[in-house]
């Protein structure tokens, strides 16, 4: 890991190991929305969740899977099976979210999010069924 992305400090003093530092995921910043509200969220999949319906974000999203296995797809980009340890990222904006479902059908699937939207506006805005056909042509193909 390079300077750009150091993230310990040596402790001459210390009497314990530095803690194991490794970089996840990095992109570069994306657009986030003017006076932007930056969030946290948890989030658990019961098993077979199929997640949340097409929709959209205000601001862009970075992810953490803690465990389990996610169905993700975004607009333009084919679907993929994320698993614990993995992140993942979307811009938002007029991007659409297709899928975010539980690839597993007996266990519990969670990860971390942290969205930057649009104060007080909703973190998931659901798309149309007549959005979704005129926009039908920017879905990647289905496996």
């Amino acid at each position: 890991m390079g300077n750009e992305h150091a993230h310990h400090l040596e402790n001459p003093n210390a009497t314990t190991p530095p803690p194991k530092i490794e970089l996840v995921s990095s992109v570069p910043a994306p657009p986030t929305p003017d006076n932007a509200e930056v969030m946290t969220i948890h989030v658990t999949l019961p098993p077979g969740s199929e997640g949340n319906p097409p929709h959209r974000h205000t601001g862009p999203a970075f992810g953490f899977m803690i465990k389990g296995e996610m169905l993700f797809e975004l607009e333009g980009e084919q679907q993929r099976v994320l698993k614990a340890g993995e992140s993942f990222w979307e811009p938002g904006g007029d991007l659409i979210h297709y899928q975010d479902g539980n690839n597993l059908p007996d266990a519990e699937t969670e990860f971390v999010v942290t969205m930057f939207g649009v104060a007080g506006q909703p973190m998931l805005i659901p798309v149309s069924a007549e959005e979704l056909e005129e926009r039908r042509d920017r879905r990647a193909p289905r496996p």
